[in-house]
Parts: C-alpha cells; structure tokens; sequence
C-alpha cells in the first residue's frame, strides 16, 4: 500500500491537471484584462452649471434612475421670513441663454448652500441672487430641456451619468480646477495674485503620470489654464501643450492621443470662434459642440477601445441644486485654511455638478450615485479623477493629498464588461444654437477671463509692470484679451522651446520680460 501514493499519475489525470491550470489561467488573464482595458483616459473640465441646471430635467425623460428634478423643488425669497407662507420661486424646465453670470464666490455659495441655517439646506440660491439681480432669482432655478442638450441627451443614454459628483469645494472656478489634478488648491478659496505669479507649487497627477514613463498631453484653445501650477511651466513639460485645433483630431485619428489628454476649452467668446466653455454668458451650444467634436474624434479613432472619455464642470456657478453638500467627515487635503475670516478647512464639499463618462467598456445607460469606498463617507468629487488615474495607470507614486487618497473611484464602471461595446454611436446629434445674437467680443472681461490675463501676464513678464495686470485686464476688451492671452501663450512656449535648443535644465522655468521687448531667460526654481 505504500508503494500506491507514488504511483506515476495516469494520462487522464494529466489531462485534466492540464485543464484545470488552462482554465484557471484564462479565467485569471480574463480577469486581469477586464480590470484594465484603459490605456487612454481624456478629460474634459467645463465651467460654472450645477447638475440640476444642466441634467436634472433627463430623470423624467430619459432615465427615472437619475437623482434629478420634479418642478416640486423650491427657494424662499428669503430665508429668514417667519412667515407661514413664504414667496417661494420653484424649478422650472426653461433655462436658455444666461446673462448675466450668477454669484459663485466663496460667500456666495456659503449664503445659497446654508440659506439662514447651520446645516446645508440648498435653501439660499434665491436670496442670494436677489442680492444681485432681481431678474436672476429666476435664472438659477431653471434646467434645461433634454432637447436643449442634446449631446448629454445622448451620452446619458448611451454611457454613465454620476449624480452625485461634487465640487471640491464651495467656491469659484480656480481653486476646484486646482483640485482636478492635484487634489488641493493650496489653500486658495479664490483667485490668489501672489500665488499665480510664483504658480501653484504642489505636486499634481501629471508629474505622478511622467515620473511612471506614461505620457500625457494638454490640448489647449486660448490659453491652458493647468500653467497655474508652477511644475507645469518647466522646460520638461512645453512639449506636452498642443493647440487643440492643430493637433487634437489628427492625433485621435493616427492613435498618438497620450495616456492622460487634457482638452482645455475656449474661454473667449469671439466672433466666428465663440467660447465653448459654458461660463454665463456663453451658450452652452457651443459646449455641446466641443463635447460633440471630441467624441466623435474619440469614437472614430483605433483607441478607442482603450478609452475612458471624463466630462465634468469645475463648479456649480451659482445655479439651483437640489443634493446636499457633504460637509461631514471629508478630509482636509493638507491641512491647509483658508484666508481669513472664515478660516476655511477644506473640510466640506461644493455643490453637485454635471459629470458624464464615456467608453466601449461602459453599460448603456448607467447611473452611478455613491462610490463603493475607499471609506463609508468617501464621496465622487474632483479629486477622484487623479485617484483613479493612479490606480488604472497603477501609478508607484503616492496618493497627491489625504483628499485623494479619501476620495471615491471609478475604475469598476469599466470592469462589467468582458468585450468593448460595438453599438456606440459613431455620430452624434446637431446642436442648435441657444443664442440669436453674435458674440458680444466688445463687452469688458469676466471676473474668471480677468484671471486668465493676469495668467496671461505672469507668462508674458507683464506682471512686474506696476500698471498690470489689475488696471489694463480691467479696461480690456474680450477681444483684446483673447489677442493679448494667445500672444502671451505663444511667446512662453516659442521661448521655453529656444532655451531647451539652448541647453537649459529641464528643471528651469522661462521668465520673460514686458512684451514691449523680446527678452527672456530661464532660472531653476
């Protein structure tokens, strides 16, 4: 018996090791393609619409899933009438052209999210716009139609929708933008002129993305507004910015888009090349264009089954939404505050804002509302696209802040699937224009537009001109501006192109000089 335990084993049983190791083989390589099959994640951040303003009206027409609106959704006048009928103005399905732009400050939001109380209520949109305007107490408290949108109409169909996506936090453009790719915006809670000239210093996902040797790449229109971080300006990076209009559909169509593509929309509304970035006053039909456009490059180029296409919007620009802000337990990044008086922590959320994701990998008509961890009270803010990143990349580096780190992911939303679809829509539909007027390009500059000159004028060496950029932006013309920001854009890459044909660390950053002279040198900073 006990020569029977060492018996040589029989062919059958061979064969069926065999099978079983194949099986076991195919089914864990299987395993590991559907969890990876992104090898090119593009993301395209739009400004200033809430949720509810853009996709909230889709729950009744096109998705019942959605966490949209009913018309039942309300604001007092006032939040702190007493009275038992307070003149109250409810959601309404007829947003069209918006002009002008609602109050999205830091105190602005502070006022519409909390209205009178101590806990977010989403009560004050209406008393805050009264403080502004009477006609835009209306205004915030209208979405669009679904015809009205008709590229989300379609993307909502066809891909996912999140509904519970938030800004990072209560406040302006900048600093959630800042919180895109690099999970802080260093303590800004608005535009800080003595952080841009020296540019945001923190680490972001585009280093994370080159230091793993992956590539990455920034379309730009006007001007890219990621120049706000410092590292971004390094000599070793001038490569990495393309002219959206050049480069973007010629390297979707010949599969050179880099691992990580940035779309940086138009932010000047000019005659025949009108601002796509969806600010007030601009028409959201020129953003459903630009959506449009990169889609069908995405959809029409050989990389597309290895694609995640990220829509999402910077902030809620002041518009009605009807979730609750999280504003317990969400980690400070850094532990950065905020200026003062409200000393802010960064401990709570903005408001909820439009995200759309699109890929082959992605079931038709998915709804994706609270993330499966990493924590109980992670939540889908900004922050999530370099935390995913990082693990669909499987990046060596370190999480960016404590917010990424905490923040929700959505690597699965492309796991469901054993094969790319073959049903997506290669075209998408015509967009009408909301707008019957051209581009007003004479009208003066927006507070955000103001703030991309003064960027315009660190890269250009204006800023060290006693007279710039406060004065002269403010006297500028949207025509001018947009001349003055594709200049300055041009000579800063023209001149970080020269000092890299001149030997220059990669490290340096180019200073120009006032562009009344052609001076520029580079320094290590």
């Amino acid at each position: 018996m006990g020569s029977f335990g060492n018996k040589a084993p029989t062919f059958a049983s061979t064969i069926l090791l065999f099978l079983g190791f194949l099986t076991v083989f195919q089914a864990t390589n299987l395993v590991s393609c559907t969890q990876q099959p992104i090898k090119t994640v593009v993301v395209l951040v739009l400004e200033n619409r809430s949720f509810d303003h853009m996709i909230g009206w889709m729950k009744n027409s096109i998705n019942p899933k959605i966490n949209g609106v009913t018309g039942h959704e309300c604001n007092s006048v006032s939040t702190n009438s007493t009275s038992q009928e307070k003149e109250s103005i409810c959601y309404t399905n007829d947003a069209e052209y918006v002009d002008p732009d609602p109050g999205h400050s830091f105190e602005d939001v502070e006022q519409q999210v909390f209205g009178s109380g101590s806990i977010p209520s989403m009560s004050g949109f209406v008393q805050q716009a009264l403080s502004l305007s009477l006609n835009l107490s209306q205004t915030v408290m209208k979405g669009f139609k679904p015809e009205n949108v008709p590229i989300y109409a379609a993307l909502v169909r066809e891909f996912a929708v999140f509904d519970r996506w938030f800004s990072s936090i209560p406040g302006p453009t900048q600093p959630n933008r800042l919180f895109v790719y690099s999970a802080t915006s260093h303590g800004s809670t608005s535009h800080v002129k003595t952080q841009l000239a020296t540019g945001y210093p923190q680490h972001t996902i585009f280093d994370s993305v080159y230091n793993s040797g992956l590539d990455f790449g920034i379309y730009y229109q006007n001007i890219p507004t990621t120049l706000f971080y410092k590292n971004l300006r390094r000599l070793k990076y001038i490569s990495k910015f393309h002219q959206f209009d050049w480069n973007f559909k010629n390297d979707a169509r010949n599969g050179k888009l880099p691992n990580l593509t940035v779309i940086e929309p138009r932010y000047f509304d000019i005659v025949g090349l009108p601002a796509n970035d969806d600010h007030p006053s601009h028409d959201v039909a020129n953003g459903q264009m630009l959506v449009k456009e990169v889609y069908e490059a995405l959809r029409s180029s050989p990389q597309w089954n290895e694609t995640l296409f990220i829509i999402t919007y910077d902030e809620h620009g002041g518009f009605y939404d009807h979730v609750q802000t999280p504003y317990l337990n969400v980690p400070s990044p850094d532990g950065n505050r905020g200026p003062p008086p409200s000393f802010f922590k960064f401990d709570r959320l903005g408001v909820r804002v439009p995200t759309i994701m699109v890929s082959p990998w992605i079931k038709k008509g998915t709804v994706i509302s609270r993330p499966k961890g990493p924590t109980p009270d992670s939540e889908f803010e900004h922050s999530s696209i370099p935390a995913t990143i990082k693990k669909i990349f499987n990046l060596s580096s370190d999480f960016l802040t404590r917010r990424d780190a905490w923040a929700g992911t959505f690597d699965y939303i492309v796991q469901d699937l054993s094969v790319p679809r073959t049903d997506c829509p290669t075209i998408l539909p015509d967009v009408v224009p909301l707008r019957t007027t051209e581009a007003d390009e004479e009208r003066g500059v927006s507070q955000f537009q103001n703030e991309v000159v003064q960027l315009a004028a660190v890269l250009n060496g204006d800023h060290f001109l006693s007279s710039f950029p406060d004065e002269i932006s403010k006297k500028m013309s949207v025509k001018k501006a947009h001349s003055y920001v594709s200049n300055a854009v041009s000579r800063f890459i023209s001149a970080s192109k020269e000092a890299i044909q001149m030997g220059a660390d990669e490290s340096a950053i180019v200073d120009m000089r006032a562009s009344l002279t052609t001076r520029s040198s580079s320094h290590n900073r």
